[in-house]
């Protein structure tokens, strides 16, 4: 008896130690359970630290990549001109001088001797077209001139009368003037098969033909008809533009485009730039500077942000025309200028 009670009491101590043994083989798993949830928490923690640490890294580079968008849209958008290098950057990228000559009614050996007469007199930028009958003769000129190509800045127009086969006109101007690529071209005024004639000239400047694309003779109205129909925007509109013509509601909306705008016609035109430069207005601030009334009005359109293209055969005018940056306009003198307009159009474009 005394046996079996001894055998008992030490079965009941066994089963107490065996209770014991499996109580402290789980306390340590859920400590080690607790510890692995805290790691896991610790490492989620981490995780999203990482997450906002490249969130915060990203947002600024973002606002960076945004912030440039913006810049380089500005930097399109400004067409201020540099009166020290004597020219602007266009939309497109290139620069382009902010003076030169108009050829309207130059032809053969004298559309070549005015040419020569200007880019020897620092001009170099050279305005032609199509129905001047004389891209031949700008880019003989050109060429013989000892300047290298892409010193001089050339333009040249395709007219309504082209735009049903653009891709061949296109061909044709590279053929006659024979320098290698065209800086600018501008379809010479709204017509059938514009738009068209356009996307062609945006295909060729892809190809390495053409550098800019633009306008002639497009104003509000036309432009806001035509600029949604295309993909790439105007470098350049070209408008009649003289102090009796001025266009004051035209140049700022084509500014705002991010435009540079070229006037042609600056001293009046045949048949009226006598008046122009006789007027007394002129004369006046003319005879304040010891400047002649045309260089008045060219220097009043540059500082108005307008590109001037005067035309002339005659090699002192031609001179004249291009001294025009040692001397500047008051607002006053401005102001007096602006107050002559009469939205007098001495063309029918």
């Amino acid at each position: 008896m005394k046996r079996l009670c001894k055998l008992a009491i030490v079965i009941l101590f066994m089963l107490l130690l065996s209770s014991c043994g499996q109580k402290s083989d789980r306390e340590p798993n859920a400590e080690g359970e607790a510890d692995q949830t805290k790691s896991i928490e610790a490492e989620t923690g981490k995780a999203k630290n990482i997450e906002m640490d490249e969130s915060a890294e990203e947002s600024p580079a973002d606002e960076n990549n945004t912030q440039t968008q913006e810049d380089e849209g500005a930097m399109k958008r400004d067409i201020t001109f540099d009166f020290k290098t004597k020219t602007v950057t266009l939309n497109s990228g290139y620069r382009m001088p902010i003076y030169g000559i108009g050829t309207y009614s130059l032809t053969d050996s004298e559309c070549i001797d005015s040419v020569t007469a200007a880019l020897e007199n620092g001009v170099r930028l050279i305005d032609t077209a199509y129905m001047y009958h004389n891209e031949e003769s700008v880019g003989e000129a050109v060429r013989n001139s000892g300047i290298p190509r892409e010193e001089i800045f050339v333009i040249t127009k395709l007219y309504p009368n082209q735009f049903s086969d653009p891709e061949s006109a296109i061909e044709d101007a590279l053929k006659k003037l024979d320098i290698g690529y065209i800086d600018m071209m501008l379809l010479h005024h709204p017509g059938a098969g514009d738009v068209d004639a356009y996307l062609a000239m945006e295909k060729a400047v892809a190809d390495g033909k053409i550098r800019s694309i633009g306008l002639s003779n497009w104003y509000v109205e036309e432009l806001e008809e035509f600029l949604p129909q295309i993909t790439v925007t105007p470098a350049l509109i070209q408008n009649e533009i003289h102090p009796y013509y001025q266009e004051n509601d035209v140049i700022p909306y084509i500014h705002d485009l991010g435009i540079v705008v070229q006037g042609w016609y600056p001293l009046g035109g045949r048949g009226h730039t006598a008046e122009l430069l006789g007027n007394e207005v002129i004369s006046k601030i003319a005879d304040a500077h010891g400047k002649s009334s045309a260089q008045v009005i060219l220097r009043w359109n540059l500082q108005k942000g307008v590109v001037a293209i005067p035309g002339s055969s005659n090699p002192d005018h031609i001179k004249e025309n291009t001294e025009l940056f040692d001397f500047e306009l008051t607002e006053d003198e401005m102001e007096q200028i602006n107050a002559l307009d009469r939205d007098e159009k001495h063309d029918w474009y």
